[in-house]
């Protein structure tokens, strides 16, 4: 079915689309701290099988995500060029930034098991304060949630997807903010599954022209990923 790499990175994109918000929307739902204590110290260590389960699906999750933002990248070669690609690239380094956080998990759960939460929680906060943690990885994580809705908006504006899938996602993850983290947080994130779920079916089947035309027309003469996948086909 893959028989040359436009068709793949159409294949690879749309799935990911449809993949990566649905493994962080399995994430909150399977979380204990979802339905339990927000404290992480105490909620890990209720359950701490479902624990590591959930911060296993974020680092996909995410993963996966930067992954998809690359392959977003592909509708804004002709349009938007600028605004697209700076935007590309925030949301891809934030969402690597963001799951590198996930590796803060098993101290957070070593502290629950072995200090009161109220002490633990001190001791947490005290280490993500520090600069390069803030500086490093968690102000760039945030700015990945920002920057996919940018991102989207440049793909809306490269004739590409449809207006309210930027807005959909961005009200789903901007407004998630302010909420504290619970189960208003599933419905949320709900609302990225059904926009990027619904944008990724429509590139799994828009076939592999539709996609190649996205590449930019080059001078007479000169090979394209267009030209040189159908001359693999």
């Amino acid at each position: 079915m893959l028989k040359n790499s436009t068709r793949f990175r159409r294949v690879a994109t749309g799935t990911l689309l449809i993949l990566a918000p649905l493994l962080q929307l399995v994430a909150v739902i399977v979380d204990p701290g979802t339905w339990g204590d927000d404290r992480e110290a105490v909620s890990y260590g209720d359950n701490p099988a479902l624990a590591q389960l959930q911060s296993v699906l974020y680092h996909w999750s995410w993963l996966l995500m930067a992954v998809a933002a690359f392959g977003l990248l592909h509708f804004v070669r002709r349009r938007v060029v600028a605004f697209g690609h700076i935007t590309g690239v925030m949301a891809i380094l934030g969402y690597i930034n963001a799951s590198a956080l996930l590796m803060t998990d098993p101290p957070e759960w070593w502290l629950g098991q072995h200090y009161p939460p109220e002490e633990a929680e001190r001791i947490m906060n005290e280490m993500m304060d520090l600069p390069h943690l803030t500086f490093g990885f968690v102000l760039p994580g945030m700015v990945g949630l920002v920057s996919l809705p940018l991102l989207l908006t440049a793909v809306w504006r490269a004739k590409a997807v449809h207006w309210w899938v930027p807005l959909t996602v961005a009200v789903g993850y901007l407004a998630s903010f302010p909420v504290p983290y619970g189960p208003l947080t599933i419905a949320f994130w709900g609302l990225p599954v059904v926009a990027l779920g619904a944008f990724g079916l429509k590139v799994l089947r828009m076939g592999d022209d539709a996609w190649a035309a996205y590449y930019p027309a080059a001078a007479p003469g000169v090979t394209t990923p267009d030209s040189y996948a159908k001359t693999t086909a």
